[in-house]
Formats: C-alpha cells, sequence, structure tokens
C-alpha cells in the first residue's frame, strides 16, 4: 500500500513536537507526501485533550501543563514513554475513517506488548490499551482535513509516580502501570520502537518503510530523504 516514512526525534519539548506534526500535516496536505510516523520523548509534562477537566491536573507542582488539540482528558508525558505521532491520510480506502484508524493503531500497541510477552487488551468504551484495570498505554488523536496527527504514549520505564499528579485520563478509578513494572525488568525503548515500527506497517498495510534522513522540522518534500530500510512483506 505505499511506502511509511519514520524518524526517532529522540528528546523533544512538547509544544516543537506538535510543531513538527502540524507542519508535515500542512506539507502532507499540500504535497501529497508518504504518511509519516514520529517516535518521540518528551520532557516531564502534562497535556490536556480538547474537553479535559483542568481539575485532573490537581498536583500538577512544576510539571507544566498544556491545553492540547487531541481528543481525551488528562496524560503525562516524560523519560521513559515511548510517544508515537502517526501523521496517516486517512483516505486511503484502507484507512478511511477514524474508527477503524483507532482500532489499527491499538492493535499496533496490543500486539507489539505481546512481542514482549505482556497480554494487553481494548476496553471499550474506554480508549487506550489495559491489562485489567491498569492502563498500559494512552490514546488520543486529532484528524485536520483527512489527515491524523497526535497519537499514542506507551509506558516502557516510566517514572509512575508523576500519574499521582493527575487523574490518568479523568478515571478515578483506573491505575496506571508500564512494560518494566509488568515484566519486573527494564526493556530497551530502542527495541520498542523497532518492534513497534514492524507491527504498525504489518496491521496499515504498507509496502515498505523509509527512514528520514533528512530535517523533517520543516515537512517540506526536499527536506525528507529516504533511506530504504526493510520491507513490509519480508519481516513485518
Amino acid at each position: 500500500m505505499g511506502t511509511l516514512l519514520f524518524q526517532d526525534l529522540g528528546t523533544l519539548d512538547y509544544n516543537t513536537a506538535l510543531a513538527v506534526q502540524e507542519n508535515l500535516l500542512a506539507s502532507k496536505q499540500r504535497e501529497n507526501l508518504p504518511d509519516v510516523l514520529l517516535f518521540v520523548e518528551h520532557p516531564h509534562v502534562i497535556t490536556l485533550g480538547r474537553g479535559g477537566d483542568e481539575g485532573n491536573a490537581f498536583a500538577a507542582g512544576e510539571v507544566p501543563v498544556v491545553r492540547t488539540s487531541r481528543g481525551g482528558d488528562v496524560t503525562y508525558h516524560g523519560p521513559g514513554q515511548l510517544v508515537v505521532y502517526p501523521i496517516v491520510d486517512l483516505k486511503s480506502k484502507l484507512r478511511k475513517d477514524v474508527h477503524r484508524y483507532l482500532r489499527y493503531l491499538e492493535a499496533a500497541a496490543i500486539r507489539t506488548l505481546a512481542h514482549f510477552g505482556i497480554a494487553a487488551v481494548r476496553r471499550p468504551p474506554w480508549t487506550g490499551i489495559w491489562i485489567g484495570d491498569k492502563k498500559i498505554a494512552a490514546i488520543g488523536v486529532a484528524v485536520r482535513r483527512g489527515v491524523t496527527y497526535h497519537g499514542l504514549a506507551l509506558n516502557v520505564s516510566t517514572d509512575l509516580n508523576y500519574f499521582r499528579r493527575i487523574v490518568p485520563c479523568g478515571l478515578s478509578w483506573s491505575q496506571v502501570t508500564s512494560m518494566q513494572k509488568e515484566l519486573g525488568r527494564k526493556v530497551p525503548i530502542e527495541e520498542v520502537k523497532k518492534v513497534f515500527l514492524r507491527r504498525f506497517a504489518r496491521r496499515f498495510g504498507y509496502s515498505e518503510t523509509k527512514l528520514c534522513q533528512g530535517d523533517i522540522q520543516t515537512g517540506s518534500r526536499s527536506s525528507l530523504p529516504a533511506a530504504p530500510i526493510t520491507s513490509a512483506s519480508s519481516g513485518f
């Protein structure tokens, strides 16, 4: 079904990462760029979705609170958490609606966790990925003119104490967990990125993935030179 570009932004503050997404979003709508998957870790930040209740960030302290355009309520981002931002065109026949897109995104996360021996599930009507009453990944997306942004935050080795400062996703009964807590050992976040990329590409039906080697932050076609990494049909 085409090429998926990807890039690891490393550690980047939330507002800068949002600007990168918005630049790519505009360029994709203007130039018909391939779909892009961004990996990033954020410094400590609490974000509120469009309709999120500020009261759910009741003990933010020194952690900044940012109101953003994604769906959902309140969540925390910080070191040890893998944040994934897909910039995906929903006009494809395979991915023609946001509900299907969300199911595929959830499936990619669930299959990534299964690779590491963690059995996680969806839990409708609540979003995210769950192990019983414990949420291991939060999902909050937005769509502009048929193109997605924002995305998914998977707790790999996150300091879960920071979630005590909020009511995660506005659900007072829920708990939060991480891959490290569930497995009783540290999981290299770089390995999680590799597995998630494969699972995402397979679930969404891309024929190949390519690493963006240029300055992706401008979002222009000339700044997105791509080196082939592997094919979704052989290993994905």
